[in-house]
C-alpha cells in the first residue's frame, strides 16, 4: 500500500491541538484537570528557598569568639589539645544540605561552658507551600515549645506613658524589650567578640526573661533557664534561636559554674550568645 505523503500544514496543526490537549505552560505553571468538563486551572509553583547550601558549622564560629565564649581555652597549654578544643566536634548528620551543627566543650577554672550551633535548611515538598512558609510554621512551632511568658513592662515605661497621657504602655510587636540584645556584658570576656553591640542601659531581671526578639533575621527569640541538682553548682542554659527566609539557627550557651553559690550572669551570656547569633546571621545574610 503507497504511504500518504507526509503534510506539513496537518503535522503542525495536530501540534497545536495536542499541546491544548495536555495543558502545558511555557513558564512552570501546571494545570488541575481533576474535574473533567471543568477547564483547567493553572497553578504556579511556590518560590523556591533563598538558600541551598548550609555553612560549614565548625567553621562558622571565628576563634576570637570563642576565646570570648569558653575562656578556659587560652588556659589550655597543650598545644594539640588547644587546636582541638578551638576545632570543635560535628554533630551526626545525614544530609549536610540540610541540617549541620558544632559543638565546643571547655573547663576553666572558674566555670565549665559548652557551646552548640545548629543550622537547618528547610525544604518543603509541597508545591503550593515555599521553603520560607514551611521554615516560618516549623519556627512557630519552636516558639510555641519554648513556652515564652508574656512580656513585662517595667514600671519605669508604665509611668512614662502616664505622664504622657496614654492609659497603658505598648511594648514592641514582638513582645521584646530594648535594653538587652545590644547590651554590654557587665563582663570584661564579652568586650573581645569579634561582633559590634549597641549601647543600652541597665536592665532588670524582668527584661531577661525569655522573650521574642526583633532584631534578629526574620523572627527570632531568646530563652534562658537556670538550673541546679541538689547541691550542685548552678547552670544556666541560654538559647537564641532565629530564621532567616527558609534556614533555622540556634545558638545554645551553656555555663555550669565550678564554685558553689555562684550564679552565672544571665546577661551577659544572653548577650554573647546574642551576638554570636547575629553574627551568624550577618554571614547567612553575605
Amino acid at each position: 500500500m503507497q504511504r500518504k505523503a507526509y503534510v506539513p500544514g496537518v503535522a503542525a496543526l495536530l501540534a497545536v491541538v495536542l499541546a491544548g490537549c495536555t495543558g502545558g505552560s511555557d513558564d512552570g505553571a501546571t494545570s488541575d484537570n481533576s474535574n473533567p468538563g471543568q477547564p483547567g486551572v493553572a497553578t504556579e509553583a511556590a518560590e523556591p528557598g533563598k538558600y541551598r547550601t548550609l555553612p560549614e558549622p565548625c567553621s562558622a564560629v571565628g576563634d576570637k569568639t570563642l576565646d570570648s565564649l569558653l575562656p578556659g581555652i587560652q588556659e589550655i597549654t597543650d598545644d594539640e589539645q588547644r587546636e582541638k578544643a578551638y576545632a570543635g566536634e560535628a554533630t551526626l548528620a545525614y544530609d549536610t544540605d540540610r541540617k549541620v551543627g558544632c559543638r565546643w566543650k571547655v573547663e576553666s577554672a572558674d566555670a565549665t561552658n559548652h557551646l552548640f550551633v545548629d543550622f537547618e535548611r528547610v525544604v518543603s515538598y509541597d508545591n503550593s507551600v515555599s521553603d520560607a512558609t514551611q521554615a516560618e510554621q516549623l519556627f512557630a512551632e519552636q516558639v510555641e515549645a519554648a513556652d515564652l511568658p508574656e512580656p513585662v513592662v517595667s514600671d519605669s515605661a508604665s509611668s512614662s506613658e502616664s505622664a504622657s497621657g496614654s492609659g497603658s504602655a505598648s511594648p514592641s510587636p514582638s513582645g521584646t524589650t530594648s535594653a538587652v540584645p545590644g547590651a554590654t556584658p557587665s563582663g570584661s570576656a564579652s568586650s573581645s567578640t569579634d561582633v559590634s553591640s549597641s549601647p543600652s542601659a541597665s536592665v532588670t531581671p524582668d527584661e531577661l526573661q525569655p522573650r521574642l526578639l526583633d532584631d534578629l533575621g526574620d523572627e527570632a527569640f531568646v530563652d534562658d533557664e537556670l538550673s541546679s541538682s541538689g547541691s550542685t553548682a548552678k547552670r544556666r542554659t541560654v538559647t537564641v534561636a532565629f530564621r532567616t527566609s527558609n534556614v533555622m539557627v540556634t545558638v545554645e550557651y551553656v555555663e555550669q559554674s565550678a564554685t558553689l553559690g555562684v550564679v552565672p550572669d544571665s546577661k551577659e551570656m544572653q548577650d554573647m550568645a546574642w551576638k554570636l547569633a547575629s553574627q551568624l546571621a550577618d554571614s547567612l545574610s553575605g
